[in-house]
């Protein structure tokens, strides 16, 4: 028994799931066509400052932290908007560690051709978490606010967004990113010279020579249709785990985002 937690990756021939409980973790792989029952004991604990909290507020945090911490701030959701440089950041030595590191701007196919946007660091786990099935990247560039810029201009193009439910479904077809790529840059060059002429020519290294990235998920049966557990609305999460996407438990009952229930402690039996 614990709260939950971001579900911990890694990236082999299929990726390999850990679900974090508290101090504990439990392998999911071997679970895959077992049933597994979670259910929830009405408890929430903040995932910055361990307090309970009676509501969960921006996936894991309890509202004194949701209103004061820099990583809650709208700028991490637009960081176009990021105004570190104007010096009104909410922690500036956090977003020394964060935000002013070089980042990735990616192409990916989750549910169709998308762009995102994510630390160095965190790649492949990012990819993983969003439920591509393929992804490249694009661009590297020195801060999240660069990346967020290109971000921006790529995204009058493609989608920046993921359709969970179709990702859930695997109704996705396979992509050459690489030529998505080529064809966005030119579409977009005359916005990118103007970027790369703003911050220089090191700020945006091209990453042309970087291969595509196929990622498979363990699952045995994708849903037909995706009906959503909802831990506010009934504490019991149960049935045969027949894969795992994304931050996404799939059971022959229902769907459950685990990430949108940080900081809820749950017993966990399987």
């Amino acid at each position: 028994m614990g709260p939950l937690d971001k579900m911990q990756v890694r990236l082999e021939e299929t990726v390999q799931y850990r679900l974090p409980l508290g101090e504990a973790t439990v392998e999911l792989n071997p679970l895959l066509g077992r049933p597994i029952r979670l259910r929830y004991t009405g408890n929430i604990f903040c995932t910055h400052c361990g307090k309970a909290t009676k509501k969960s507020f921006n996936q894991g945090y309890c509202y004194p932290c949701f209103i004061k911490l820099a990583q809650c701030d709208m700028c991490i959701m637009k960081p176009e908007t990021c105004h570190y440089a104007a010096g009104t950041c909410r922690e500036p030595a956090w977003g020394e560690r964060f935000c002013m590191q070089p980042h990735i701007v990616y192409l990916a196919n989750s549910s169709g051709i998308k762009v995102g946007i994510t630390r160095q660091s965190q790649i492949p786990t990012r990819w993983i978490d969003q439920g591509a099935v393929q992804a490249l990247p694009v661009f590297r560039v020195p801060s999240r606010h660069v990346s967020g810029l290109i971000e921006v201009i790529l995204a009058q193009h493609v989608s920046d967004k993921t359709r969970w439910q179709q990702m859930l479904k695997n109704q996705v077809s396979p992509i050459d990113l690489a030529a998505e790529r080529d064809r966005l840059l030119a579409l977009c060059k005359a916005e990118l010279d103007e970027l790369v002429g703003r911050f220089g020519d090191k700020a945006v290294e091209l990453l042309s020579d970087r291969p595509s990235v196929d990622i498979r998920y363990p699952v045995d049966r994708y849903p037909v249709k995706v009906v959503s557990f909802n831990l506010d609305k009934g504490p019991e999460v149960a049935g045969v785990l027949h894969g795992i996407k994304g931050q996404y438990l799939m059971f022959d009952t229902g769907v459950i985002n685990i990430r949108k229930f940080t900081g809820y402690e749950v017993e966990f039996s399987g």
